[in-house]
């Protein structure tokens, strides 16, 4: 297995984006299916559709809701920012490689990460 000896702020920066990707994939999950108040369907199979599928109104997220997810939208591309701009990179010679390590990397903890 090929290490790469990422440098500790960028290990600690993907764990953290890896954190906060859960709690928003978590957010996402508990809010209603869409954003703003919407009704309702029923589509029955037919009239170009091949499925029938059903989905209650959405009554939209509160204001504390968009806050929120404003918040850890923008928290993530902070880090996203700092992840991709790091300077480690610039020393790496096969940077895709080394990304998608670092993307596993805590994947696995009996593993060591450098």
């Amino acid at each position: 297995m090929v290490t790469f000896g990422f440098p500790e702020d960028l290990l600690k920066t993907q764990r953290e984006l890896q954190q906060v990707n859960a709690e928003l994939d978590a957010l996402y999950e508990r809010l209603p299916w869409s954003a703003e108040p919407l009704p309702g369907w029923t589509h029955t199979r037919g009239k170009g559709s091949c499925h029938e599928t059903e989905r209650d109104g959405s009554p939209g997220w509160t204001e504390d809701e968009k806050a929120e997810v404003a918040r850890l939208r923008a928290h993530r591309l902070e880090l996203v920012t700092t992840v991709i701009t790091h300077p480690f990179w610039a020393t790496c010679d096969d940077a895709p490689t080394a990304r998608s390590a670092l993307e596993h990397v805590h994947d696995r903890p009996d593993e060591p990460v450098a």
